[in-house]
């Protein structure tokens, strides 16, 4: 009789981030449609700049709101959480958008929350990075509160890929 042991090690890479966000991107573009408060190449442009920290390890959420033009406040919400140190390996399927209706009198905005690793940059460090990614959006403090407590949220799908996981979370 013999023994061994087995040992099962989960390491990603960029192609893994890029599969994970493969499920953000399409409920953006979708969203986006729906709302009619995007055009296509802005969502183009804002998924390059979000990827660009993703891929870099520098972003822990990102979520995209339907607001109030009045008042900024939240009138639907969806936020995409980062896990580096998941389990899963695939994701589930993209979509289930379909209370993002056409509201008159709102706007659309993602929101992101870097890592501390991106906070520990200098404010050099961080323009360089802006230069040398070719980032198509300025991108600027906000006083939206990305936990929106004033909707009512539940859990939304899982994007993975070999244990790099982004785990949606629906508000309204």
């Amino acid at each position: 009789m013999s023994y061994g042991t087995y040992t099962q090690t989960s390491t990603y890479t960029v192609v893994d981030v890029r599969k994970a966000f493969e499920g953000f991107e399409a409920d953006f573009r979708m969203i986006a449609l729906r709302t009619k408060k995007m055009e296509e190449k802005k969502v183009e442009d804002l998924i390059h700049d979000v990827m660009a920290f993703a891929e870099n390890f520098y972003l822990e959420s990102v979520s995209i709101a339907l607001l109030n033009t009045e008042d900024d406040e939240p009138v639907s919400a969806v936020k995409f959480s980062v896990n580096d140190a998941g389990s899963a390996s695939t994701s589930e399927r993209a979509g289930k958008n379909r209370d993002w209706p056409d509201l008159p009198e709102t706007y659309l905005t993602l929101i992101i929350s870097h890592t501390q690793k991106w906070n520990n940059l200098t404010s050099q460090q961080q323009k360089n990075f802006y230069s040398n990614q070719g980032f198509k959006n300025s991108w600027s403090p906000t006083n939206i509160n990305n936990s929106f407590p004033s909707l009512n949220s539940h859990r939304g799908q899982l994007y993975a890929s070999k244990g790099y996981e982004l785990q949606k979370q629906n508000f309204s």
